[in-house]
């Protein structure tokens, strides 16, 4: 990564990251919507036991590549829970 010139050009980075972001989280909301047909009942959408292996896998990823695994977790565990709940939504017949 290049060296930042100013406050702006940090925030101009930022928000090209923000718009990836964004648009692979609107891909993974496609298959958790699509996985909501896959599963039986609530407890097949919350899934703790997944939920767990991801967030670990999330940390490990974080780690090897200079994001502190808290941070990561933190996240995937705010991502996950929104997700669920669109799950649960979805799940429901309701969108």
């Amino acid at each position: 990564m290049e060296t930042p010139e100013s406050l702006a050009d940090v925030r101009a980075r930022i928000d090209e990251i923000d718009e990836r972001l964004v648009r692979l989280l609107a891909e993974r909301q496609g298959l958790v919507k699509a996985a909501a047909a896959f599963k039986a009942d609530e407890q097949d959408v919350r899934a703790p036991d997944r939920v767990e292996r991801v967030v670990a896998l999330a940390r490990r990823r974080a780690a090897a590549t200079g994001l502190a695994p808290g941070v990561a977790e933190t996240v995937w565990r705010a991502m996950i829970g929104a997700f669920i709940d669109l799950e649960l939504k979805e799940h429901a017949g309701g969108s």
